[in-house]
């Protein structure tokens, strides 16, 4: 009996009720393969796919003596097929379901994870939006640098978590393929038509060429993808975690009535949901390695991979599955301060505004080197007597022998800055 895989819930692509109904739906359509092709009765394909039936319970139960779960599956099935139970199996290594079965299983993952992604970018835009002229200060090295929008920032997530989309959908090609072509990949028992015919059923490929195994730089690129969107997640969170010190608090995870942030201080709001996903970003990008580690077997295939796999597949797609959706929600409900950010960005008190300064005087005239040292010279009283950098300018005798008043008076106007904020959108979202 086959269950064809329809809920879209991550946890179960991973039971083993449902690994072992892909294991089946791969043996029965290669006994259908093979009956078309004349190799075997058609009524005995029929009889397996109408009888066929498995036992979570029995298998284990068979493979605590063989310790061999194709085996110990294949040996259940037989159990309630009968005397056509020959034909199953017929020609095949285990690698052959095994891959072609994790094939399938990981284009469900793939195809939940892709549904993530387009979440969390429809997210992002609506947020950007929102955001667009939420003016803040930019920081580089954590230090004021010049006038962005809380909008630009989000607009720049959007655009790498498309990236990652694309690479997404590369991957999951990548790792579409199928094998059925025996023991060491020359189909000395059973014909590329088989495999041909499967794949077909299977809405995936044929590998070019295999040995024992799907070859395991497929995986590395699927579980380094993987990783990669975990750390773009990663640096989204980061970000909102330092947002939300209490310094600068310019933005922070929504706190719903009732929770609790310290169990000694109960005046703490914590970025936990972000730290969380900090956390797991270095749990996914490690599994990643371990899939690198993989694509060096020995000969045509040796069994180190599988006791890693059992473990990196199933828990890198929950997780990555399990962090998009909370960074969706954390970017949906994050609570932004426009005020705080206005008042953030006027604590240099102007020092924002000294390379608009610097090109002045340039365009008029003064060597840049010079131009460098007169700003900073005042930038730098500006910081240690915490001075309003515009009014020294405005005093500066060697400034104002290049500048008007009215002309320093533009070159403080963070929209000046900003003008361009419109075309970047336009790029972004078009």
């Amino acid at each position: 009996m086959i269950k064809r895989y329809t809920r879209e819930v991550m946890g179960h692509v991973w039971t083993e009720e449902n690994k072992f109904q892909t294991w089946l739906l791969v043996e029965i359509l290669v006994c259908e393969a093979l009956a078309k092709t004349g190799q075997i009765p058609k009524k005995a394909a029929q009889n397996i796919r109408k009888k066929a039936r498995f036992s979570i319970e029995r298998i284990e139960a068979i493979e605590a003596e063989t310790k061999h779960d194709v085996i110990a599956f294949l040996t259940n099935v037989a159990e309630t097929v009968g005397p056509d139970a020959r034909y199953i199996h017929l020609g095949l290594t285990s690698s052959d379901i095994l891959d072609t079965a994790m094939a399938v299983r990981l284009r469900h993952a793939s195809k939940i994870i892709l549904k993530g992604c387009d979440g969390l970018l429809a997210t992002l835009k609506k947020k950007a939006m929102a955001h667009k002229d939420t003016v803040m200060v930019g920081r580089s090295h954590g230090i004021h640098a010049e006038p962005i929008t809380f909008g630009l920032k989000l607009a720049l997530w959007y655009d790498e978590m498309r990236r990652n989309r694309r690479r997404m959908e590369q991957a999951m090609e990548t790792i579409s393929v199928g094998k059925i072509s025996g023991a060491v990949g020359t189909y000395a028992n059973v014909s590329p038509e088989v495999e041909a015919y499967v794949c077909r059923k299977l809405g995936l490929k044929p590998a070019t060429i295999s040995n024992q195994i799907i070859q395991r730089d497929r995986y590395a690129e699927y579980f380094t993808t993987l990783a990669i969107i975990a750390s773009t997640i990663e640096k989204m969170a980061v970000e909102i975690r330092h947002l939300q010190r209490t310094e600068v608090l310019e933005a922070e995870e929504y706190f719903s009535k009732g929770q609790k942030g310290s169990s000694a201080m109960p005046h703490k709001r914590n970025p936990v949901a972000s730290e969380n996903l900090s956390g797991l970003a270095r749990l996914i990008r490690s599994n990643a390695a371990a899939a690198l580690n993989n694509i060096a077997l020995w000969h045509e295939r040796d069994i180190s991979h599988s006791s890693v796999e059992r473990v990196i597949v199933p828990d890198t797609t929950i997780l990555v599955d399990y962090m998009l959706n909370r960074m969706i929600g954390i970017i949906r409900n994050l609570v932004v301060y426009p005020k705080r950010m206005q008042q953030n960005l006027a604590l240099t008190q102007g020092l924002i505004f000294s390379q608009q300064l610097l090109l002045a005087l340039a365009k008029h005239g003064v060597r840049r080197e010079d131009a460098y040292k007169m700003v900073q010279k005042q930038a730098m009283r500006a910081w240690k007597k915490k001075l309003d950098f515009k009014e020294l300018v405005e005093n500066d005798p060697d400034i104002t022998s290049y500048l008007k008043r009215e002309e320093i008076e533009k070159l403080f106007d963070v929209n000046s800055q900003l003008r361009h904020v419109d075309t970047i959108f336009a790029r972004v979202f078009e």
